[in-house]
Parts: structure tokens; C-alpha cells; sequence
């Protein structure tokens, strides 16, 4: 369109004065694009990043996005990947998935892998539909008073001999070869069922090293009553294929007949155990692992561990017409946060190392961190730290609990990752759960890494937890996204402050892993 107006009206430009206006309008634009970037970087209402915010945060910034956020969780925990079983077509579709991510981050393959992926070889055993162990005229009947933990379909006779919690040296001056161990559950001190089941593995072992054909443990723990042990242990169960022993008769017997435990303690007694309907099918899962190299001469030959489990418990009983149990929050948000951390350390390495893990079989039994804990692919004595995130539900929004945070060092770069991003980190509000021997982190604490998990925030196990936990309703479109958007950017601030501490970071003093701790490390 032709200007009317009077020529007169414009103003007349020198070039000085041209120069000064471009330079204005430079000033501004590139103030306006930079103030669009912040923005767009922050995505939240309370957080103003300027030249003078610590660099860590501003980094953390740059990279955490809420659309990006919501696309993992959308996908990982969406109806179309059936609740991610051990082991399931959708599980290995999901674990793809991290593996991509990860590659499209940056993010370099572990060593002895070309694809991210650490097989984890397993089984999924169905037990006994029948069976019974024999005792002179007493007997003890398959899924009712005795469950297999281990062994095949069997008739087999021994001579019983005692060997009290079946420790090393319980077997001092005993003959066992030949003959079919009874010992009790656990090791002295232990009260947990959990333990219960570790040491069971380690003393199956000692076991038949000695020679011995068959192990009984007495089970007596009201924490879990013995029907309960039943429902879980009569049902097919998942775990790792070690290849130690895996028909080798493992069984664990109720202690209501007291006469025929003590029987079998006053020695001479013979057992015959009949087992029939065993099956054993062997598979492969993986744990997806990824590395990036730190910037620091020294410090990168120390890693930290960022990990979670992708797995859930797949589909089950419908509830409200609805049987898939998409785990949202357990543990699509988890495995969210450490791709966060894979996308930000990788574009900004940290001074030290770090591995991204994605845990396979958690929900089995913690398996697949059970298997990377044996056989890591960077030595355990190299792993400075390792921060797991789990969850099962949240019921504060003003908070992320760590479980185990007043455990080690790390606690005030913990609880100042949370403060800058408005959240309080918290230590377990429900020590009763005894969630720090339920998540990965433990398999890497029995080793002595000092490994606190990040958690959703919690005040207790309420409905509000309850109605979520390993229940369909743990879907991606009943999330907070806003509370989220600062959990995640505290967890990998979070892992941006330990990665780049001067000092080591360790287990406090008194903790029951120190010592552990302190051997992997050759403290003194």
C-alpha cells in the first residue's frame, strides 16, 4: 500500500544515529529471544534463571522439559504396552525403547554390549502339583505344610542330618555327603522374610558344595505366615537362570508339627521326598546400560549410577473393566528420571562417569539389578555412588522422599537439588514398609555402594497411595504433571551436584553397609 502521509513526518537519519537505533533493536531482540528461551527452558512458575544462577541449575534447566517428560511416561506406561511383564513381548519392546532414547541422547553402549543390552538369562518355574516329604509315619504335604523353593520332579530317600542355621560353621565336624541338610531359616540376628530368601540361595549352595543331596529349612516368621508363603510359592515364579543349582532340592517346611522337627533334629531320620508337575521354562530379559565419559582427568574413572526399573506386573484381575496395570508411577516416572539425567549429563558431562541402568524383573524380585550387582560391566570398587529411583505412589506434592537419604553423605546435595526446585526432600515416612530392601538400590548397598533411592513424596501407605499401587488406575493420565516437572528436575540437579562434588561421597558412619562399604573401597 502507498504511504499518504507528508514526507515531512519521517524522521531524517544520520548514520550515527542509524548505528545506535540497529544496535538498540539487536539489544532487544536478542534480550526478547533469550527471555523466550528461558521461558521455554523453564517451563515453570516459580523459577527465574538469570547469569548469576549456579551453572548446575541452569543446566538442568536447559534439558528438562515437560512435553518430553510426558512423552516417555505416555509411552512406557500407555495400554499398548500391556503392564511390561517379566517376560513379555511389551517388555522387550520398552527396553528397545530406553535403548533408542539413549542412543539418540548421546548416550555410548557399556562396554561388552553393542545395543545397550545386558542379557539376563531367567526361568519362569511352576511347581510341584503334587508331592510330599515323608518322615517314619509323618508327613508333610506339597503347597500345604511344605513349599519347593528349588529342585525338579523327584522321588529320592537320605538320611536327615541337622546343621542349625546352616552357616559355614555349622558344617564344622558334620558328615553331610549324601544326605538331605535341615537347617532353619535364615542366619541368626535375621527377621525378615526377604533375608530369608538371599540366604536361602547361599546356603543352598554351601550345601551341595558339601556334598549334601537335598536342603530343608524350618520356616517359623510371623511377619509372613506360612499360607501366605504358600499362595506365593504354589503359583509360576520368575527368577534368574544362574545355572547353580537350579534342580537341586531346595524346601521350606512349616513348624506346626513340632514332634517332627524335632525328630529330624535328634538325627538317624530318614526323608523321602516326592515331587510331581514341575516345569521350568528358560528365557533371556535385559537390562538396558548406557555410559557417558566424565570431563574431570582424574574423576572419571569414578562412576555413579543412575538407575530404575522398567518392568511392571503386566496384565491381572480386572478391576472396574480394566485389567491392564500400566505402572505409572511404578516405574514409568523412575525410568523417566534417569532418561532426564542420560539426556543432561550426556549433552553436559558431569566431572565423573556416569551409567544409566534400566532394571529388568524388578517386580520378581529385583532380579535384573540382582544380576548387574554380580556381573557389572564396570567394576563395583570403580561406582562411587548409585542413585535408584523407584516408586510406588505419592500423597504430598511439597515433597520427594528419599529413601535413605540420612544414609550417606549426599544428603545435603540431595536436599539442596530439592529446595532450589521448590520440593523438601524427605527420608522414608513409612520405615514399617522396609522399602530400602524392596528396590534395586539394595543389591548395590549388599555390595557396599552407597545407593539411597528417589522417591515419589510420601507421608505414609494411605488410600491415596493404595488406590494407585500396583493397581490399573496407575495410568499416565492420572499423574500431576505440574509436581513432577520439579521432582524430575530435582533428581537430576540432584545428580549433577554428586557427580561433580570435590569429595567422595559414602555411607554415614554406624550405617549397617560401612564396613562393606569401606572393604569394596580398600578404606582403611
Amino acid at each position: 500500500m502507498a504511504c499518504t502521509e507528508p514526507a515531512a513526518k519521517f524522521p531524517i537519519f544520520t548514520p550515527q544515529k542509524l548505528y545506535i537505533l540497529f544496535m538498540k533493536k539487536l539489544h532487544y531482540g536478542l534480550l526478547a529471544c533469550l527471555m523466550l528461551i528461558i521461558s521455554s527452558c523453564s517451563e515453570t512458575k516459580n523459577l527465574t534463571v538469570t547469569d548469576s544462577t549456579p551453572l548446575d541449575q541452569r543446566l538442568t534447566a536447559e534439558t528438562v522439559q515437560m512435553s518430553t517428560l510426558k512423552g516417555h511416561i505416555h509411552y512406557l506406561a500407555s495400554d499398548e504396552m500391556s503392564g511390561r511383564d517379566t517376560p513379555s513381548d511389551e517388555l522387550r519392546i520398552a527396553g528397545r525403547y530406553l535403548a533408542t532414547t539413549l542412543m539418540r541422547y548421546g548416550v555410548k553402549p557399556a562396554p561388552g554390549t553393542d545395543d545397550y543390552l545386558q542379557r539376563v538369562p531367567m526361568s519362569t518355574v511352576s511347581p510341584p502339583t503334587s508331592g510330599m516329604i515323608l518322615v517314619g509315619k509323618d508327613s508333610l504335604k506339597i503347597n500345604e505344610s511344605a513349599v519347593m523353593l528349588r529342585g525338579d520332579n523327584m522321588d529320592m530317600s537320605a538320611e536327615l542330618v541337622w546343621a542349625n542355621y546352616g552357616a559355614a560353621e555349622d558344617y564344622e565336624n558334620l558328615d553331610v555327603s549324601g544326605k538331605t541338610v535341615v537347617v532353619l531359616c535364615g542366619y541368626e540376628g535375621q527377621s525378615s522374610p526377604q533375608q530369608w530368601f538371599f540366604a536361602g540361595r547361599e546356603k543352598r549352595e554351601r550345601a551341595s558344595e558339601l556334598g549334601a543331596v537335598a536342603l530343608i529349612e524350618v520356616y517359623n516368621n510371623p511377619q509372613l505366615p506360612f499360607n501366605f508363603l504358600v499362595q506365593f510359592l504354589s503359583t509360576p515364579r520368575t527368577g534368574l537362570d544362574d545355572g547353580s543349582g537350579s534342580s537341586y532340592p531346595h524346601l521350606w517346611i512349616n513348624t506346626e508339627n513340632e514332634a517332627l522337627v524335632s525328630q529330624m533334629k535328634d538325627g538317624g531320620a530318614s526323608a523321602r521326598i516326592v515331587l510331581e508337575g514341575y516345569s521350568d521354562k528358560k528365557f533371556d530379559s535385559f537390562n538396558v546400560v548406557g555410559i557417558t565419559e566424565g570431563t574431570d582427568p582424574l574423576l572419571k574413572d569414578e562412576y555413579i549410577i543412575y538407575s530404575a526399573h522398567y518392568d511392571h506386573v503386566g496384565v491381572g484381575r480386572p478391576v472396574e473393566n480394566d485389567s491392564i496395570y500400566n505402572g505409572a508411577r511404578d516405574n514409568a516416572v523412575g525410568s523417566t528420571t534417569v532418561l532426564s539425567a542420560a539426556e543432561n549429563i550426556a549433552k553436559y558431562p558431569t566431572r565423573r562417569s556416569a551409567i544409566y541402568i534400566f532394571f529388568t524383573g524388578e517386580e520378581k524380585g529385583l532380579l535384573g539389578s540382582q544380576h548387574y550387582a554380580d556381573n557389572p560391566l564396570i567394576a563395583l570398587d570403580k561406582v562411587m555412588y548409585c542413585f535408584n529411583s523407584d516408586n510406588a505412589g505419592y500423597n504430598d506434592t511439597s515433597r520427594a522422599s528419599i529413601i535413605g537419604l540420612t544414609r550417606t553423605t549426599a544428603q545435603p546435595l540431595i536436599e539442596k537439588a530439592c529446595m532450589t526446585f521448590g520440593l523438601d526432600a524427605m527420608e522414608d515416612a513409612a520405615p514399617e514398609q522396609n522399602l530400602f530392601d524392596r528396590s534395586d538400590n539394595v543389591n548395590f548397598a549388599a555390595k557396599g555402594v552407597p545407593a539411597p533411592t528417589f522417591s515419589l513424596g510420601y507421608t505414609g501407605f494411605d488410600d491415596a497411595i493404595n488406590k494407585y499401587y500396583h493397581q490399573p488406575a496407575d495410568d499416565p493420565q492420572s499423574l500431576d504433571y505440574d509436581y513432577l516437572f520439579k521432582f524430575f528436575r530435582s533428581y537430576v540437579y540432584a545428580c549433577r551436584l554428586i557427580a561433580n562434588h570435590d569429595k567422595k561421597l559414602f555411607w554415614v558412619e554406624g550405617d549397617k553397609y560401612y564396613d562393606v562399604g569401606k572393604e569394596l573401597y580398600g578404606m582403611e
